[in-house]
């Protein structure tokens, strides 16, 4: 997952970054929350090394917050966007009409203090009664709009907590083939630049396999799309099993062409890896599923 900071120092991100996106033009949602939140937690360095660059602007608009995204930050989903947006709008309007309300109470508040002042310094004890009255009530009405501002924003941290949990949850989904359930190209494009940097920081090996389907065409003219599908899946499968419970990565290339990511991987090993995966797909039978005759098999 690409945010793992624990929850006390994600908090300080929150605060960091509504700060900083106070300071510019761009709206509140949540492309801009992004930006800066990779920006002021450190783990997009491309991304840092771009806004501090125009660190000589006043201002940074929503143009520039869009082309700040789509260069440094994988773009989500459009409709989970509209959706987490939509409900941080709704919930930043929701804490501004609270704290607004709460800052009308405490003018009219003060307003009584200071006409108490100007009492206590000219008139009796005994006139003093109905304004200290007053104050008392006015007091404990102020009591009692503070605590609904802080119940308030405790809500709102939590709701801003789970949207933050939603939009990784889409960008995490807008990654992944919906089909096998490894990874798509994008995905693939992401983590192996990832990975690239890695083994060059870390000066160890990197083995990619690349895949493909042996006459998939004629699977597809054969017996349809649907059943192609099945196909890809099952591959899909196997290499997932080929990759549980280590640092590799499956990934869907595009159409019926795969590829593995084998961080720390010598040559040698991954050619072996490639040959078991090559076996093991060759094992698998694809069957009817009404007669269980078997169909076809893959290589």
């Amino acid at each position: 997952m690409r945010y793992t900071e624990p929850k006390p120092l994600s908090a300080e991100l929150l605060r960091l970054s509504l700060a900083q996106m106070g300071r510019h033009e761009a709206a509140f949602n949540p492309m801009t929350f992004t930006l800066w939140y990779e920006h002021v937690a450190g783990i997009n360095p491309k991304l840092s090394h771009a806004l501090e660059s125009l660190s000589g602007e006043s201002r940074i608009d929503d143009d520039t917050v869009a082309n700040l995204y789509k260069e440094h930050v994988l773009a989500p989903d459009e409709e989970a966007v509209t959706r987490v947006g939509s409900a941080m709008q709704h919930l930043m309007s929701s804490v501004a009409q609270t704290a607004s309300a709460t800052g009308m109470q405490a003018g009219n508040y003060g307003q009584q203090l200071s006409g108490l002042s100007k009492t206590l310094s000219s008139q009796s004890l005994e006139t003093l009664t109905p304004q200290l009255s007053q104050v008392l009530a006015s007091t404990a009405q102020m009591q009692a709009t503070l605590q609904a501002l802080q119940d308030r924003v405790a809500k709102g941290q939590n709701e801003i907590e789970q949207l933050r949990d939603d939009l990784v949850r889409a960008r995490s989904e807008a990654l992944v083939d919906a089909l096998t359930g490894v990874l798509n190209r994008k995905g693939f494009d992401r983590k192996l630049e990832q990975l690239q940097a890695e083994a060059v920081a870390n000066r160890t090996e990197l083995s990619l396999l690349m895949l493909d389907i042996d006459h998939f065409k004629k699977v597809n003219d054969t017996h349809g799309h649907p059943f192609g599908d099945r196909v890809i899946q099952a591959v899909g499968e196997i290499l997932r099993a080929s990759v549980k419970e280590t640092d590799y990565v499956a990934a869907r290339y595009g159409g019926e062409e795969f590829a593995l990511l084998l961080p720390g991987l010598p040559l040698d090993r991954a050619a072996a890896l490639a040959d078991d995966v090559r076996l093991r797909t060759k094992a698998m039978k694809i069957r009817d599923r009404r007669t269980q005759d078997v169909v076809l098999t893959i290589t």
